[in-house]
């Protein structure tokens, strides 16, 4: 059994900051006032050479690849498109959530990561998620997650300074620039932004300052308008001038605790909006953990990624050890390939369940260990499915054995966003970053421009203290995000994370699984259809997938289902950012061609071609 690493103090706090005076965001016709810069074209598949940067939105990687090109290195530029995603993206992340930092330092030749995910605040109870009307939890969807007893203390800014701090060569105020200039002139609303605004009306419409926010005059931005957020950048810029400290304690911590105490709701709104316990000392106390990494072995790659709080790290590894002892390939190996993808799945998320959270015990060296992948492989039936949801894996009995554990419901919802970075150095970021449900809990923080994360809800509602991912004052909601970099020979080959909930261990399992073992190209293996097993009785999947390779899984009893209707962003699994250096030091940068309306990837010097 191993411990988990100690915590180690990140973000010297002090008391006071700047007051913030009271700004309101906008939004206008894309023919009227002064328009925002030309946004960069939107590309998906960049190759060059002298740094890369890949994303969901065309002008955060643009903001990530000025920095490589003015000198600043992965980290550097991983945090400037993580806070241009916060103003772009801002259902998807922000100053108001937390996330997980991978790192390789090419001159240290060494891997690390940063945990920012929030932590529940000290007095929270066991029964926070219980309706004391009825003594049954809340209704997750909207009552719980638009709620204040949902929201975690953030911890994105404190994995900005703690990243700039340990591995940077620029200040927090120089990362943050792009950003707050992006605030103030605004950005060009596409139909994603519209769309996920629009699904969550009338959640926003709760919400006074989130409605004057995003739905000015009572409708979503339209399409080709342009959006400003000016009391964001005023945000940013507190953060800028006065570091942390600004969000951590003074003014911006006041009104959050305020804020999370007494939701400032609607009285119309009949929504329960149950208050939460978050005060400014939890604020004030906040920090990160830096820990080793997950390490896995795969085809002579070296596999790294984020240990517990997140689940990812150990789920993705030890999915990839099972797969280790099978000859995988397209062609006629196809069919038996993704069989056996989707069983080695079932089984890492069996033992996810029952072994993974927040806790001291975690048994990370077994979980990972080949010995152990061997023994959930002899479970496997290659010719068929197994009958799910299949037993977690018995840690110290004999070979094969099982152990019983209740399957929790589980509500880690499919927002969040993903970035990825390789500078000139060899250096690389690979940075998951989430508010968590798309539009966070709904409340908007008065005057300061930015969502509440609801992340909270990631627990376990009804408690059980056999649960590893039971609710526990200062505990971090088990998470599935999985920034991961791949080294070979010491040298990074592959950076590659996805938002997407619990699909995103699935989803990134995928892609390394094309790229190495189905002979696709990077592009290829981040297009291509998916499908995410999940230790259930049906493999949802998105159409694509059901329609090119249902017919091939169907002698292994496969059963798979419309992960949403084909003409819906919930048919969409997982939104990848990935980057593959070759061994001469050319890199193919990756963003979804279409998923979540398509990403951007930009390297500093293109290749001719």
């Amino acid at each position: 059994m191993t411990a988990r690493p100690t915590v180690r103090a990140v973000t010297g706090l002090a008391a006071g900051a700047l007051a913030a005076s009271a700004l309101v965001a906008t939004t206008t016709p894309a023919d009227a006032g002064p328009r925002p810069s030309r946004p960069p074209v939107a590309s998906p598949t960049a190759y060059g050479s002298g740094g890369a940067v890949a994303s969901v939105d065309a002008e955060a990687s643009k903001v990530g690849l000025e920095v490589l090109r003015r000198g600043g290195n992965a980290a550097d530029a991983a945090v400037a498109t993580a806070s241009a995603l916060g103003v772009t993206e801002p259902y998807s992340a922000g100053i108001g959530g937390g996330g997980y930092f991978v790192y390789y330092d090419a001159k240290r030749k060494k891997v690390s990561t940063i945990d920012g995910r929030e932590t529940a605040p000290a007095g929270i109870t066991r029964d926070a998620f219980i309706d004391p009307a009825t003594g049954k939890p809340y209704r997750f969807t909207p009552d719980l997650v638009s709620s204040g007893v949902a929201v975690g203390v953030p911890g994105t800014p404190a994995t900005w300074e703690a990243a700039l701090r340990d591995h940077g060569r620029w200040s927090l105020r120089q990362a943050l620039a792009p950003s707050i200039k992006l605030a103030e002139r605004g950005f060009t609303v596409d139909r994603t932004f519209r769309s996920q605004t629009l699904d969550n009306k009338d959640r926003f419409a709760a919400f006074p300052d989130t409605a004057r926010l995003f739905l000015p005059g009572g409708d979503a931005p339209q399409v080709g308008s342009t959006f400003r957020n000016p009391e964001l950048a005023r945000t940013l810029s507190l953060i800028a001038a006065k570091g942390p400290r600004a969000f951590y304690t003074g003014s911006v911590a006041r009104d959050v605790a305020r804020t999370v105490q007494a939701p400032p709701k609607d009285p119309a709104s009949d929504l329960p909006a149950p208050p939460g316990s978050l005060t400014e000392r939890d604020l004030a106390t906040y920090r990160v953990d830096r820990q080793a990494p997950t390490h896995a072995r795969y085809r002579g790659l070296d596999v790294y990624g984020m240990a517990p709080s997140s689940s990812g790290g150990i789920a993705v590894g030890e999915a990839l050890n099972i797969l280790e002892g099978y000859r995988l390939g397209g062609g006629a190996r196809l069919g038996s390939s993704l069989h056996l993808f989707l069983e080695a799945s079932a089984r890492a998320f069996a033992d996810r369940a029952a072994y993974v959270g927040d806790v001291p015990d975690v048994p990370v060296r077994t979980l990972l260990s080949q010995r152990f992948a061997d023994s959930r492989a002899c479970s496997i039936d290659p010719t068929q499915a197994a009958q799910r949801p299949v037993a977690a894996g018995a840690l110290d009995g004999d070979p094969c054995t099982t152990r019983a554990a209740e399957e929790k419901p589980d509500t880690e919802n499919i927002s969040t966003t993903h970035l990825s970075v390789v500078d000139r150095w060899g250096n690389a970021a690979s940075y998951t970053l989430t508010i968590e449900q798309t539009g966070g809990s709904a409340i908007t923080v008065p005057g300061r421009g930015f969502l509440l994360n609801n992340e909270l809800t990631d627990f376990t509602a009804v408690y059980d203290p056999k649960d590893p991912n039971r609710i526990e004052p200062g505990k971090r909601p088990r998470s599935s995000m999985s920034p991961t970099i791949v080294l070979d020979r010491g040298r990074v080959k592959y950076v590659v994370g996805s938002p997407g909930g619990a699909t995103i261990i699935t989803t990134v399992l995928q892609v390394l699984l094309n790229r190495i073992d189905l002979g696709m190209t990077l592009p290829q293996a981040v297009a291509a259809p998916r499908a995410s097993q999940r230790n259930a009785a049906v493999t949802p999947a998105e159409p694509a997938f059901i329609e090119q390779y249902g017919g091939l899984l169907a002698p292994f009893g496969q059963q798979l289902t419309p992960s949403g209707d084909a003409f819906t962003s919930q048919a969409e699994i997982g939104a990848v950012a990935a980057i593959e250096q070759d061994r001469r030091g050319r890199l193919t940068a990756v963003a979804e061609p279409q998923r979540r309306g398509g990403g951007t990837a930009l390297v500093v010097r293109p290749d001719r071609r």
